[in-house]
C-alpha cells in the first residue's frame, strides 16, 4: 500500500489516545500473549476512543495496526474498546482502571437468563458460551434473555457468583485467548440499555466493522511477509503476480474501510453496510491466506513461528464471519428496503 493511503496501518497511529503507543509496542513483540496488554488497558487514560465520535478512521487504523503486529493483541483489545463504546452509547460510565470483554454469543444447549424480582437487583443465572479471557478480565457486557427479548448487562466478573468453567480450548489459532463458557449463579448485573437495545442500536453495526478492521490488519501482516519474501531473491512472474494481487486486494479493503468510517461518523452506517464491509474484508483475508500458501509454500508454516501463528490466528478469527449465513442476513435486509440500492 502507498504511504499516503487514506487508511494507514502504521506503528505510529493517528489515534489520540495515550494507551495506543504502549499497546502497539507490546504487540510488536509478537509473543501471542494477551496478558501483558491488560495492565496497559487498566492504566489507559479515559475516555477510551469510540466509533461515531469523528475519529472512527483513526480508531480502526489503530486496531488494524495492532492486528498487523499480533492478532492475539487485537483480539484482546478490540472487545475492551467495544465495551467502552457500548457503555458510551448507553450513556453509562466506563470505569477507569478496569478491563472489559463483550459476551454476546449464543449456542445450543446453553442459556443465560436475567431476572428482576420485585424491582430489586438484576440477577443472572445460567451459562454464557464463548467468553474470551473471562478468567482475566474485571468486567464484561453480557447479553441475557429477559421477558420479551434479550438485554445487555454490565457484570463484575470477580464476584463469587461468576465462575469460569473448564474449556477444552485446543485451538492452534488464538491459542492464548481461551473462549470457554462462564456460569452465572444469581450474579448481580446492571442493565445496559433496554430490551433488545443491544442488537438494534447503530453501534452494533459499527462494532462489527471494527472487528473487520482487525481481520484486515492480519492480512496486512501477511502482505509484509509476502513482500519480504519477494525481496529476498529475484522474483519470477508468479511471485510478482501474487504480490500485485495482494496489493490491490489490500487497496480495495482500505478504501472500503475509509468509506465505512466516514459513514459511521456521519451517522449513516447501518446493518446493510456492516454486512457488506465484513463480507468484503473477510473475502480479502481468505484470498490473502491462499496467496501466501501458494507463494511461500510450506516453509514459513513450519519454520517461521510468527507467520505460522498469524495464519492460524487469522483463520480462527475470520470464523466470526458466518459466510453465506451472513450473506443471507444481508439479502433479507435488502428485501426490506423500500427502494433498491442498484
Amino acid at each position: 500500500m502507498e504511504p499516503n493511503s487514506a487508511f494507514r496501518v502504521r506503528q505510529q497511529p493517528r489515534l489520540e489516545w495515550g494507551a495506543a503507543g504502549p499497546l502497539l509496542a507490546e504487540a510488536s513483540r509478537g509473543a501471542g500473549d494477551p496478558l501483558p496488554l491488560l495492565p496497559i488497558l487498566r492504566a489507559a487514560p479515559a475516555p477510551a476512543p469510540v466509533p461515531g465520535s469523528g475519529k472512527t478512521l483513526a480508531l480502526w487504523e489503530f486496531l488494524a495496526a495492532l492486528a498487523a503486529e499480533d492478532l492475539t493483541a487485537a483480539r484482546a483489545v478490540e472487545p475492551h474498546l467495544d465495551a467502552a463504546a457500548i457503555l458510551a452509547q448507553a450513556e453509562m460510565e466506563h470505569p477507569a482502571g478496569t478491563t472489559w470483554g463483550v459476551f454476546a454469543a449464543e449456542s445450543a444447549g446453553t442459556r443465560l437468563d436475567a431476572k428482576n424480582n420485585d424491582g430489586g437487583a438484576w440477577l443472572l443465572s445460567g451459562t454464557k458460551p464463548w467468553c474470551s479471557l473471562a478468567a482475566h478480565l474485571d468486567y464484561a457486557v453480557v447479553t441475557a434473555h429477559v421477558d420479551g427479548g434479550r438485554r445487555a448487562f454490565a457484570v463484575d466478573l470477580t464476584q463469587s457468583a461468576v465462575s469460569v468453567e473448564p474449556a477444552d480450548w485446543i485451538s492452534r489459532g488464538l491459542a492464548a485467548v481461551p473462549s470457554g463458557p462462564v456460569a452465572f449463579d444469581q450474579a448481580v448485573a446492571v442493565p445496559v440499555g433496554g430490551t433488545d437495545w443491544y442488537l438494534h442500536r447503530p453501534g452494533f453495526a459499527w462494532g462489527g466493522i471494527g472487528v473487520a478492521a482487525c481481520w484486515f490488519g492480519g492480512a496486512v501482516g501477511l502482505f509484509r511477509t509476502l513482500r519480504t519474501a519477494a525481496t529476498s531473491r529475484t522474483p519470477d512472474q508468479l511471485a510478482l503476480a501474487w504480490l500485485g494481487e495482494a496489493d490491490r486486494l489490500l487497496a480495495t479493503g482500505a478504501d472500503v474501510l475509509v468509506a465505512a468510517a466516514a459513514a459511521v461518523d456521519a451517522g449513516a452506517a447501518g446493518a446493510v453496510q456492516a454486512h457488506r464491509v465484513r463480507a468484503q474484508i473477510a473475502a480479502i483475508c481468505s484470498r490473502m491466506l491462499e496467496i501466501c500458501g501458494h507463494a511461500l509454500g510450506p516453509g514459513p508454516l513450519v519454520w517461521d513461528e510468527p507467520h505460522a501463528r498469524r495464519v492460524a490466528d487469522l483463520t480462527v478469527y475470520l470464523r466470526q464471519h458466518h459466510s453465506s449465513r451472513d450473506d443471507a442476513a444481508l439479502g433479507a435486509l435488502v428485501l426490506e428496503q423500500a427502494e433498491p440500492a442498484w
